[in-house]
């Protein structure tokens, strides 16, 4: 199983309440006081009628309905006043396409049969065109690309909004590949065969409707499907949970189950991968049936066609298969079959067979099978599985690092580390087991991405490419602190700042925010911010709050369901924390949230209006009492709760924004942004927010742009628009 580029894929999403509320008495003063009534859109039946009949804009939750579309239009129209209207604007979309568009950056490569392939998107082609070339001519400064598929002739032939997500080649020679092709951005995607040496499509080849599909090549004329068969074989979040094989020339009505898991699952759906050797032969086929968000039942598919639940951990990570043994983590505290104990966290490598063993069997392996236990500062980040080796980049205290450890069965796992610079982050890219090889990125905050080529064997890095720098950093420094939460967890942040700023409280900074789903927020070079931002004298600050991966599954965990007020206590001390050091004051702080940080930047402003003047909340989760109710929200359930539990609703209402807005409050004017096209995170939660806030006569701006999804991946053109925006709103709150 390899997947030649991948979509940005990560479901996003995150969520606080204090029953003291600060009032302005005019100027700058802020001042407490007690206010315990609830508020006047607070549900006084939390059931799932209860809440929608408190609810006066579901209207707003129809997509393209007409009462909803009337009011996008009407707030595009204000919105885009007070922000293209800016004199900045324009200079901020010129200096933002000019970045998004360059053709100095780095094209991300993956491994295509004996060359290397890559995505490219650029003014001349905004949608895109897949290419490739050979090792030798990417690593001169002017490859020669051949193009595969121009997605801007493909889409003004077919008349398609058409948005490339992808494409999965048949390993070992990669000349038949899936595509995967989404209109207007959305993750659903329509999925037809591609022939390389062709650079066509197949005829009578294999096509997939538009759906949220989860297919793998098994052979040449097999696939592995999850999808939506019919009726009744979709979760309530949308997603499939039966998997089917394919046969070239079938209907997806002709299909053969082999597996199914049941109606009632959660998370992102039943999940197949084919894990094959350096030769291209299958070696597993593992499949992957969520229980909820985080929990999952792993299951083997063998020859014959009969399934083989593991004796896994309900949370667990899976990475690959070695030697007939299975690669994986649990992400919570777990004992192997016969009585060794493993800490969550910790890369494993245990055989198959010993996985496959019944509840009243014992099986002794010789093998080792620990390969990296991190320490408590530590996270295992990427994982590539290689034929006799795996490579891993990890994180130290939010900083990056690599090894190899190679496989010597029962004589363990000797690991070499990996010389890579210090203080910035470390990515993996594609690998290849044929060649030993494996694509890897470091960037910072200041310092543009490096890629380099890494030979497994000798743990060396090679460099193939550096990106040239987007903004002038010469006068910037990046420095880590520490803020102490409300129960005394030491929570790490980043500051990005002008070397010789005055610590005078005075100074317009932008903190970015996400605590949710085990996604950590690592050191990344981001040319856009510095060109608007910090180019213009602004701070950037970068907080790793719980709900994150940054230290393990732990440090997730501690934030999931009831303890989600952890992850909002922990982002409003960082703000204090700033302030008290003097890097800025509540009249120059924003805050930057998108998806899951949606959840963060809207209970922020909720809960604590005193200590922010900006909040750009983007694609947002707001209203938690219904995210289950607006696709695909159910499927987050084992990240936030299910409101409906009657226990699970009271804490969930403790902090949704959308039930704890006030009337006569400090709220900042914030901006939310959202996609009429966004199928994962639901517009109405963005709509709704933005209209209650206009009901209790709060000035606010909401712009919806009708084409992108979620990821904001289709069109870097208009991408340079969304930024611009962005700082045009935060340049008019912090530095005016």
């Amino acid at each position: 199983m390899r997947h030649l580029i991948l979509s940005a894929a990560i479901p996003a999403l995150l969520l606080g309440a204090c029953a003291s509320a600060p009032v302005a008495t005019g100027g700058d003063e802020i001042v407490m006081t007690t206010n315990d009534s609830p508020p006047p859109h607070f549900p006084r039946d939390l059931t799932p009628a209860g809440v929608a009949a408190a609810d006066d804009h579901l209207a707003l939750e129809q997509v393209d309905g007409a009462e909803a579309m009337a009011f996008v239009a009407e707030e595009n129209r204000k919105s885009l006043a007070a922000l293209t209207g800016d004199p900045r604007y324009e200079t901020f979309r010129r200096e933002a396409q000019a970045i998004l568009t360059a053709t100095d950056r780095i094209p991300s490569p993956s491994f295509l049969g004996d060359g290397i392939g890559n995505f490219w998107q650029d003014a001349t082609n905004p949608k895109g065109v897949w290419r490739r070339t050979t090792l030798a001519s990417y690593r001169t400064a002017t490859p020669q690309w051949e193009t595969l598929l121009d997605i801007d002739a493909l889409s003004k032939a077919e008349g398609k909004d058409w948005v490339f997500k992808g494409a999965d080649c048949l390993a070992p020679d990669d000349t038949r590949c899936l595509i995967n092709l989404s209109d207007g951005g959305k993750d659903a995607v329509v999925v037809r065969e591609f022939d390389l040496p062709t650079k066509r499509f197949v005829d009578g080849g294999f096509s997939l409707p538009e759906g949220k599909h989860r297919i793998e090549w098994l052979d040449r004329d097999t696939l592995l499907v999850a999808t939506d068969f019919g009726a009744g074989t979709m979760t309530e979040s949308g997603y499939p949970f039966i998997v089917k094989t394919l046969k070239r020339g079938q209907t997806l009505a002709q299909a053969t189950e082999v597996y199914r898991g049941d109606q009632g699952d959660g998370g992102y759906g039943v999940s197949p991968a084919v894990y094959r050797d350096k030769d291209g032969k299958v070696t597993a086929v593992i499949i992957t049936r969520p229980l909820d968000t985080f929990r999952s039942e792993t299951w083997q598919l063998a020859h014959d066609g009969k399934t083989t639940q593991l004796r896994l951990p309900a949370r667990v990570s899976v990475y690959g298969v070695l030697n007939d043994a299975l690669i994986f983590s649990p992400e919570e505290n777990w004992s192997l079959p016969g009585g060794e104990a493993f800490k969550g966290g910790d890369l494993l490598s245990i055989a198959l067979e010993v996985l496959q063993a019944q509840e009243d069997q014992v099986i002794i392996s010789n093998a080792a099978p620990l390969i990296f236990s991190p320490n408590a500062r530590q996270a295992v980040g990427d994982v590539r599985v290689l034929s006799d080796r795996v490579v891993v980049s990890y994180t130290d205290n939010v900083r990056g690092r690599a090894a190899v450890f190679l496989d010597r069965g029962e004589w363990g796992w000797p690991r070499t580390d990996i010389s890579v610079p210090d203080n910035l982050a470390v990515g993996l890219g594609d690998s290849s087991k044929s060649r030993g090889e494996v694509f890897v990125s470091t960037q910072g905050f200041l310092v543009p991405p490096t890629l380099s080529l890494a030979d497994a064997d000798a743990a060396t890095l090679t460099t193939l490419k550096s990106a040239p720098a987007k903004f002038d950093a010469s006068r910037d420094v990046t420095e880590q602190f520490e803020a102490t939460s409300t129960d005394g967890t030491k929570i790490p942040y980043f500051v990005t700042r002008p070397r010789d700023m005055k610590l005078d409280g005075s100074n317009p900074t932008v903190m970015l925010g996400y605590g949710g789903f085990q996604v950590s927020l690592n050191p990344a070079y981001k040319p856009e911010m510095g060109k608007l931002w910090l180019e213009r004298g602004g701070v950037f600050v970068q907080a790793n709050i719980r709900g994150g991966g940054e230290f393990g599954p732990d440090w997730h965990q501690a934030a999931l369901d009831g303890n989600r007020q952890k992850a909002f206590d922990d982002f409003a001390a960082v703000a204090r924390d700033l302030e008290q050091r003097g890097i800025t004051s509540p009249r120059r702080l924003g805050i930057y949230g998108r998806s899951n940080g949606g959840v963060l930047t809207s209970v922020s402003i909720t809960q604590h209006p005193e200590l922010f003047n900006a909040a750009v909340i983007e694609s947002p989760l707001v209203d938690m009492l219904r995210y289950h109710e607006l696709p695909a929200g159910a499927s987050w359930i084992g990240e936030y709760g299910d409101p409906r539990i009657p226990e699970e609703a009271a804490w969930i209402a403790k902090y949704s924004a959308y039930q704890q807005l006030r009337p006569g409050q400090p709220y900042p004017r914030v901006y939310l942004t959202t996609n009429t096209r966004d199928d994962r995170v639901h517009p109405g939660h963005a709509r709704k927010f933005a209209a209650r806030l206009g009901d209790m006569g709060y000035d606010h701006l909401y712009y919806e742009d009708t084409a992108g999804g979620h990821s904001n991946d289709a069109d870097p053109v208009a991408n340079a628009r969304r930024w611009a925006r962005h700082y045009v709103y935060l340049s008019q709150q912090l530095m005016d």
